[in-house]
């Protein structure tokens, strides 16, 4: 055995150095594999308190009753019980959200058999346990400062845009069903769904179809941050991650689609299946929305609470008050393919699951649009989808590798778009909407009857993440014309 390890073997156990060890490394891989979920002020406090300070407390009050009232030999035993303990309890904790009781059982078992036969070697242990972190560490300190060193020009918008003025002020409902290809692209490729049966519904309902429209991101928070903002973010430029940086913030926090509404009188709401775009506890936007961050947690992905949106939209619709509503309505299906290789049933299993969900979708649409047209007959309604259900590939992270297949990449970003304009508000000429980036900015022109604000558009171009060694950053895989490319963008 080394001086060192031998010098370490001598040296009393310290309570605060034992808790430190256990819990450093599985707070900062969980931080590091999440950090859009955990990148608030709430979270550091709720790590800083669960997984230090109040074990701490703990392990010193056990310590000091233990030593007392038996010996330094069984306060010893404690503290070595705890650090092995602690370590795979925090770390079950992050992985599952809230831990197992058979696994907790078994993690309890497994440090008594520990804390009796190889206490005497816990600090080779805590040695371990703090290169662990170390190594978890330095990569999310250069996460950290590659965020917080990027640029946020691309927020930036035109004065008279912010301060448009609406001519008219309908109450508007954007229903968002995750993953919905738009009909232009079902009846092809690799969707070969052949019903029209929602259509002639919706059809018949009043609405308009906008064929061949589609997203410009491939993700809900990437593509719903450029919606909001009405500007392209291309995904900050990075290579390391799919996101693009705040992009919760950008949807539900402060953003120009609801400043242009709040100045012109409108009240905005929130009302989500899941509160996967709540999860990191925001600054919220919106004025009111269906869940409470008490209810979300501290470890949560977002999909651990389900809603009822449309008894919550009821309600809402209930206690409204007097002017204008905004209603932001997003629920999970036919959501996408699995996401994984290993969760993957492979393309053709993957397209029927992903049709069935689509018809439970379309059962929420059905339910939404009858309780909007009894209680708001003259609402503007939106059926807007944040990109396509990746049906064709066997799982959604192989978009991350380069392909020139127009129906796959079609697949990835087609999207539906439906609007039941109101009767006096309906266009005289068809408004050409093309992507999601430059809906608001059409319609927000439309209705302040200020066409010149909606020449002034983004380019209706759509961006991926490549991940191949050969190509490696962030690509245009359509141009603004719809035709299919593979452009990398340079910034």
């Amino acid at each position: 055995m080394s001086p060192f390890m031998n010098d370490i073997n001598k040296q009393p156990l310290k309570t605060w150095m034992v808790v430190l060890c256990a819990g450093i490394y599985p707070v900062l891989f969980y931080v590091g594999n999440n950090y859009s979920l955990v990148n608030s002020w709430g979270h550091v406090v709720f790590f800083t308190l669960s997984f230090f300070i109040l074990p701490l407390i703990g392990a010193e009050l056990g310590a000091r009753l233990l030593k007392k009232k038996l010996g330094l030999r069984w306060a010893e035993l404690w503290l070595s019980f705890l650090g092995f303990g602690l370590f795979f309890f925090f770390f079950k904790v992050t992985l599952l959200e809230a831990p197992h009781r058979k696994i907790t059982v078994l993690i309890i078992f497994l440090a008594l058999i520990y804390a009796y036969f190889l206490s005497k070697h816990h600090r080779k242990l805590m040695v371990l346990q703090g290169l662990m972190g170390l190594l978890a560490l330095f990569p999310l300190i250069g996460q950290i400062y590659h965020n917080l060193s990027l640029s946020e020009s691309w927020k930036e918008i035109q004065k008279e845009v912010l301060n448009l003025e609406l001519k008219v002020k309908p109450n508007i409902y954007l229903i968002q069903p995750d993953g919905l290809v738009n009909f232009s692209e079902m009846n092809r490729g690799y969707y070969q769904d052949q019903d029209t049966t929602f259509k002639s519904e919706l059809n018949q309902l009043g609405f308009t179809h906008y064929p061949d429209f589609r997203s410009n991101y491939a993700s809900t928070l990437s593509s719903n941050s450029a919606l909001m903002m009405m500007k392209h973010h291309y995904y900050n430029f990075g290579e390391n991650f799919s996101e693009a940086l705040d992009a919760r913030e950008c949807i539900v926090s402060k953003n120009h689609v609801l400043t242009i509404l709040k100045n012109n009188g409108y009240q905005s709401n929130l009302i989500s299946q899941a509160p996967y775009l709540l999860v990191n506890h925001p600054k919220l936007g919106f004025d009111r929305t269906n869940f409470d961050f008490d209810d979300i947690g501290y470890l949560s992905k977002g999909f651990n609470l389900k809603a009822n949106i449309t008894n919550d939209l009821d309600q809402f619709l209930e206690e409204a008050p007097v002017g204008p509503q905004f209603y932001f309505i997003e629920f999970f299906n036919p959501g996408h393919i699995a996401g994984r290789r290993e969760n993957s049933l492979g393309a053709q299993k993957e397209r029927d699951l992903w049709l069935e969900s689509m018809e439970r979708g379309q059962v929420t649409i059905r339910d939404l649009v009858r309780l909007i047209q009894h209680r708001d007959p003259e609402g503007l309604i939106i059926l807007l989808a944040d990109h396509g259900g990746f049906v064709g590939l066997d799982y959604t992270n192989q978009i991350y590798t380069k392909t020139q297949d127009r129906d796959l990449i079609y697949s990835i970003f087609s999207s539906q778009l439906s609007i039941k304009w109101p009767k006096d508000l309906k266009p005289e000429q068809p408004i050409n909407f093309t992507t999601s980036v430059n809906i608001f900015r059409l319609l927000l022109a439309h209705l302040s009857q200020n066409q010149s604000i909606g020449l002034d558009l983004e380019s209706d171009a759509s961006y991926v993440i490549l991940n191949d060694e050969q190509y490696k950053g962030v690509y245009e895989y359509i141009d603004t014309h719809g035709a299919v490319n593979c452009k990398k963008v340079e910034q």
